[in-house]
């Protein structure tokens, strides 16, 4: 899974004048009896981030206000979190965050006595007679803990559109069909739930996938048991700044789940789902005050979700430029779409299957199909998932990993087939993530994957006509050069 593997931010986008900004400044935290107005912000130790109120119009006077989290060294308004996206405040008067003694943050129209707006979910149970205190930490993380420093809740695990480092995009395994979803705004002034999102396939846990609504734009490969990815390297457009991602995914006997960190000296670099689609890495530049886009996926255009139809696969290794191809063994099912770039109508077999007859061809450094079945129970060899594929006539294709340096109880495999057109394939080359994919071929054997006497002949035949040409244009070469011998000799 490329865990992965990213317009600009939704929020970059809008401008807020300074008299919409806070007038003042509290400290870290937020503890009972002492809320927080929308005059105020608190800004974390090391004044990295602030939490406080703010406006997404231009307009002097605000009709609603969100609560959000914002980079406070930016000077550009770009906010991370917003807690109040589909309920936001339109009474500016009496708003204010309170900490109560049970927990609980509550965004409200008056301290304790007003209509509650937003308030905090899932709090775990404080221990101790001390207040809780809720902090905003330096890496964006807004955290309420109890006494003995229990973390009670944080804000990174509601996530809305932005990825920051030391988060955690998860799947769980003991709440089936739960994932970590990031979520865009639907537009640039509106933080409200957008039509966007990214995150892991709640349905096999294997893959991560950016949805529109609930079609597919774009997908990484299955996960193939890395656990650390090779760090990407960037550097900012005109300058001599390197940044480093270090992305890692680790899988656990609960979740599964991205997380990533920065090299050290790194400028401010996030991940952000747009309103219009994109996930986007960026980082603040100092020298241009603008937002860097230093990457965004779905690219290249052919790694949209089926571009190249079915039994084609996007080409990311080819040049000069990433392109559609047909598997070994098919050609394009419309000739002349294919050849003015329309790939929709996919490809089709030059030979028909003849069922479990036919054996497979090895394609390495792909980029695995959608809609596979998982075998095997977590249990397969290699040789084992080779077998399920081979005694299913309908099978056209499988693949193996084994998933196991991850997991504590030990060694868990990966055995992946598919009965179905093969959908959303690519070729990766060597990166992690990378699958080896066999594809089951007419005229290879069943049992050793090699050419059928057939096709051997369509191979061996014009061989050994070529060798027997070569052969005689040497003798005849060799008769003229004895007969010049001889007369020579005479």
């Amino acid at each position: 899974m490329d865990w992965p593997a990213p317009p600009f931010c939704t929020t970059t986008a809008v401008l807020i004048i300074l008299i919409l900004l806070p007038l003042s400044v509290s400290d870290d935290r937020l503890v009972p009896g002492k809320p927080l107005s929308p005059d105020s912000t608190i800004v974390s130790d090391g004044g990295a981030f602030a939490l406080g109120f703010f406006s997404p119009s231009n307009s002097s006077t605000p009709s609603q206000l969100y609560l959000g989290i914002w980079y406070n060294d930016v000077p550009e308004l770009t906010t991370v979190w917003v807690a109040n996206r589909e309920t936001p405040a339109t009474n500016t008067t009496t708003l204010m965050l309170s900490l109560t003694n049970t927990s609980n943050l509550v965004l409200s129209n008056g301290d304790g006595g007003g209509r509650a707006i937003w308030m905090t979910t899932n709090v775990a149970i404080a221990m101790g007679s001390s207040p809780p205190v809720a902090v905003l930490l330096n890496n964006g993380n807004l955290v309420i803990r109890s006494s003995n420093g229990t973390t009670l809740w944080q804000s990174f695990d509601h996530p809305t559109d932005t990825f920051l480092p030391g988060m955690k995009l998860r799947i769980r395994y003991n709440k089936p069909g739960t994932s970590d979803r990031l979520v865009s705004w639907k537009g640039p002034g509106n933080p409200s739930s957008g039509r966007f999102s990214y995150g892991g396939d709640p349905i096999t846990f294997l893959q991560v996938i950016l949805w529109d609504g609930e079609r597919p734009v774009s997908r990484s490969g299955p996960w193939t048991g890395y656990l650390v990815k090779s760090e990407r390297r960037y550097q900012q457009e005109n300058t001599s700044m390197d940044i480093i991602i270090y992305l890692a995914v680790v899988d656990s006997d609960e979740e599964i789940y991205i997380t990533y960190s920065l090299s050290d000296g790194a400028p401010h670099t996030r991940y952000v789902l747009t309103y219009s689609g994109e996930y986007l890495v960026q980082s603040w530049s100092s020298k241009t005050s603008t937002w860097l886009v230093l990457g965004k996926w779905p690219f290249p255009e052919c790694n949209r979700y089926g571009y190249c139809g079915t039994y084609g696969y996007c080409d990311e290794t080819a040049a000069p430029m990433p392109t559609c191809k047909c598997f070994d063994g098919f050609e394009p099912a419309n000739t002349v779409d294919w050849t003015n770039g329309r790939f929709s109508a996919g490809c089709r077999r030059k030979e028909p299957l003849r069922g479990c007859n036919d054996g497979f061809l090895a394609l390495p450094r792909m980029k695995s199909p959608d809609r596979f079945s998982i075998v095997g129970g977590g249990t397969s060899t290699f040789e084992e998932c080779a077998a399920e594929c081979n005694r299913n006539c309908s099978c056209v294709a499988y693949a193996y990993a084994n998933l196991g340096s991850g997991r504590s109880r030990g060694d868990v495999t990966r055995c992946l087939v598919w009965s179905g057109d093969l959908v959303d394939t690519g070729k990766i080359g060597e990166e992690l993530g990378s699958d080896t994919l066999y594809l089951r071929l007419a005229g290879l054997d069943a049992t050793s994957g090699k050419g059928t006497k057939r096709n051997v002949l369509k191979i061996v035949l014009p061989v050994l006509g070529s060798s027997f040409l070569v052969f005689v244009c040497i003798s005849l070469a060799w008769l003229k050069l004895k007969g010049t011998l001889t007369i020579m000799l005479r």
